[in-house]
This record gives C-alpha cells, structure tokens and sequence, in this order.
C-alpha cells in the first residue's frame, strides 16, 4: 500500500490539505476559500467557526481520496499573528484579527522607543500592528469586551486543536511570532505580558514542532474519516516550514515566498536579532530559528496598478512588453508601499511612490517598474539579513508571483543569485508534512528532506544586468529612505 503523509495548511486566503508520498509529489489536494471582513476602517478580521468548518470540508475530501493509501501522519502549518479571544470551553467571543489588521497603529507610533527596543530584543518580533502583543494592547487599553471577558487567547491553530483535542497548546514558531514569547527561554516574556494584561495561564503550553497532540474528538474523527491511530503533528508556523518545505535550511540558504505579500527568510543555528530592528526572528526548535522580513506589498502592488489602469485583460496579457523595457524603467522607480509596510520600515502609514514618471511613460514602463520595485524592496530585506547570516548561497523562491518569469529573472538579476523554482506551490505543506514525518521517526532528520524536494528549474543570473541594477538600487534606496519622513 502506498504510503502518504497530509499537510493541512492554514493561509491567510485559504485553508489546504495536501497528501503527499514521500518524495514530495502531490497526490491529492483540496482547497477552501477564507473570507476576511473588515468591520471597521483598519479592523481585518476572519471567522474561526467558518474556517474550522471548511478545514472538515478539506480533510474530509483528502481523506476519502486516500482511502487506498496509507496515511502516515498529518502535520500543520499556519500563518502567523493570528488572535482570538475565547471563553473556557474555546468559544470565540471575538472574530479572529489577522496580521494585516492595523487597528493599533496609533498606539505603536506613540510606544515608548525604549519600552520598543526592550521588547524587540527579548522576543526578535518587531513592534508592529501584526503583532498579537499590540493587538492585545490595543484591547487593554480600549476596554474591548471580548478582551474583557476572555478566559484564554488562541492563535488559529490553538483554537483548532482546543476544539478537537482539548488540548492548549502552542509551537514555538507560532508562540514566537506572538510577540510574548522569550526567543531565549523560549518561555512566555513578563515584560510582554505586562504590557498586553495576560496571565500566564490565559496562553498555551510551549512545545516543539515534532510535538504530538492526542485525543481526537470521536464524532469529529468520525465525521472526517480519520484514518484510525493517524497521528496528529502540531507542526510550525508557514515561515519556518515554507522554508523547509523547499530545502532553504542550512547556512546562507535563502526562501523568498512572495504571494499577495511576501517574505524573505533564513534559518539559523540559536536565535539573533539586529540591531536596528528591520527583521524577525522567530524560534523554529530548541536550537534553531528562522530570520527574516515580512512585506505587505507583493503581488498586491501589480494588482493594484492593474485595476487603477482599469486593464480588463489577463495578467499576461497586462505584463507583455515589460521585458522589453530597459533595466530601471528608463528611469520609473517605484517604491511598493501601497498597502502600508512591515520589513525594512515597520509602518502601516507608509505610502507608495512612482518617482521619475514622464510623458513617454507607458503601461509597460509602470509594469516593470512596479516589479522592480517588489524586488528591490526584497533585495533591501535581504541586506538586513546578511547582517546576522551572511550572504546567501542559494535562493528558493515560490508564491503566486514565481510564475512570472519575467519577475524571476528580475529577481535573480538583482540578487546576482541562481534562483531554484519547485515544482510545487505547496512549500509549507510539504514542510509540515516532513515534520510529521520525523515525529514520527519514519525519516531521521529536517536536513533529509533535502533529497525529496522536486526542483522544476533553475534561473541564473545575468552578471552584466546585476551590475547594472547595482546602480539603480542605490537610486531606490536613497528615494526610498527619503520619504520616510512624510509618513
């Protein structure tokens, strides 16, 4: 009997379960749409009840699918900065805000710089509105009822399995990226607690990711067909694991992921963080831990260009004649901040600019000015990076913007790096998947997956392109730098 092993995956836009064998291919997937609200202006938010219902949705039509196979474990990914509030029985008494809500961005342009450094040196999350310590302060200091009457509060993942294991327990990826957790101790930070008003014993237990959480509900098992004594893997955050889940795990080997958003990231031996506070670093296991820095402004951006030029026409159809276009735009720079910015600048009241525009300026121009500005955004991200790590070696890139090769080349252009695509999509599904897998003991080590990621191609750069970017990005640096002080 063939042999599988699941990824549930939890995203900001959809809920994925993922069977693979144990060289990395798909064998079955199923997908649901999560839909975000915005209740007030700044307030994102997303239903837990409605995306628990679609996570039984999913697993039901994986299991069903692998009826003839045997299923060896599932393990789970989720996106971070997730934060609800819930009574005893882990009940929502609040939506679940996610990381773009940005309802306490005033309250983080008035923290204390020295209370910030502190904070940001003991738990390596950057003060930020994603954060659930500023969520949670927001709350405390606006008498937020949902706060007020809270008996616990659960991340997505934490919810899920409180309602299906009635187990509290967090992994440190997820605990880390909390904003209240001692990336040193890797225990809950009093400091961080006394500023968001927490109890300990309102949070989760800390484990690691190869953790094994037991006592399936019954009915739910029965309901979802799940595979008698199928282990149940509390797995990492999709950083961490997207980085696994394409081989980007030892020193100098770099993920970039970019979708609507995007992030470039690096795990490292221990835990460190800069100085000047421009990057994360989130635990991962006991002894090693991912950096890196998150951008709002990925795909986004070109979406945005595209619906303000009110182009009706397919995304390939909007990117053609970009690459006929010379390296810079000739001369349109653009700095993407127009979903306000995490990594390099950490402000949701960053704006975006086009510097440079004339009147022999078209849509190609645009195009390729935008994409060159997604890339140099990462670039800038990347030197943070090297700061604590060094340059990278090799870079693994996939998200939504991957199927560009015109951005591909752009990217390893301004990188002066190889850059190695896989040949699927499902990067933190097939990293949870692995870490099931070594719970499990059914392979020995994370650094095994390595001989089980399927590379679909590998775009090298052109050396003469990297040096004439080299320009241009000093060009985008010193603009971008200067508007900083009109946000």
């Amino acid at each position: 009997m063939e042999e599988v092993v699941i990824g549930l995956d939890f995203g900001t836009t959809s809920v994925k379960a993922v069977a693979f064998d144990l060289q990395g291919k798909v064998k079955v997937e199923a997908e649901q749409l999560i839909e975000t609200y915005y209740p007030e202006p700044s307030f994102v938010e997303q239903k837990p009840n409605e995306i628990e219902a679609s996570t039984r949705e999913v697993l039901k039509d994986v299991f069903a699918k692998t009826k003839d196979k045997k299923v060896l474990a599932v393990g789970i990914s989720c996106a971070m900065h997730s934060l609800i509030c819930v009574d005893k029985e882990g009940t929502p008494l609040s939506d679940m805000s996610i990381w773009s809500d940005g309802r306490s961005s005033e309250l983080v342009a008035n923290l204390d710089p020295a209370v910030k450094k502190s904070v940001y040196s003991k738990t390596g999350t950057p003060i930020h509105p994603m954060s659930p310590l500023l969520k949670l302060m927001w709350m405390k200091e606006n008498d937020y009822q949902p706060y007020q009457q809270a008996v616990y509060f659960m991340s997505l993942k934490e919810y899920l399995l409180f309602k299906w294991f009635g187990k509290r327990v967090i992994d440190y990826s997820m605990a880390s990226a909390t904003g209240l957790m001692n990336v040193k101790s890797l225990d809950w930070e009093d400091e961080a607690l006394d500023l968001a008003g927490v109890k300990r014993s309102q949070l989760s237990t800390i484990v690691g990711p190869t953790a094994v959480v037991e006592g399936l509900n019954q009915d739910i098992a029965a309901e979802l067909g799940w595979p008698k004594g199928t282990p149940l893997v509390i797995g990492a955050a999709d950083g961490q694991l997207a980085n696994l889940g394409n081989g980007a795990i030892k020193p100098g080997e770099v993920a970039v992921t970019v979708g609507t958003s995007g992030a470039i990231r690096q795990l490292i031996s221990g835990q460190q963080v800069n100085d000047n506070g421009e990057t994360f670093s989130y635990a991962f296991t006991s002894d090693t831990s991912i950096i890196g820095g998150p951008t709002n402004n990925g795909g986004i951006a070109l979406q945005w260009l595209k619906d303000m030029m009110e182009f009706g026409g397919s995304h390939e159809q909007f990117l053609a004649g970009a690459e006929n276009v010379e390296i810079g735009a000739d001369g349109l720079l653009f700095v993407p901040y127009v979903n306000g910015e995490r990594a390099p600048v950490w402000n949701q009241n960053a704006r975006g600019n086009f510097y440079g525009l004339s009147v022999t300026h078209r849509r190609p121009q645009l195009v390729r000015a935008v994409l060159e500005g997604i890339v140099f955004n990462l670039y800038q991200i990347g030197q943070s990076l090297e700061e604590i790590a060094g340059a990278p070696t090799t870079i693994s890139v996939n998200g939504g913007l991957s199927k560009s090769p015109l951005w591909v080349q752009i990217l390893a252009d301004v990188f002066g790096k190889e850059i190695q695509l896989a040949d699927t999509h499902h990067g933190a599904a097939w990293g949870a998947s692995w870490t099931a897998l070594v719970a499990i003991g059914k392979v020995e080590s994370f650094e095994q997956i390595k001989e089980n990621i399927p590379i679909d191609q590998v775009v090298k750069p052109n050396m003469k392109n990297h040096e004439r970017y080299k320009a241009v990005f000093t060009k985008y640096q010193q603009i971008a730098k200067d508007i900083e002080k009109y946000f």
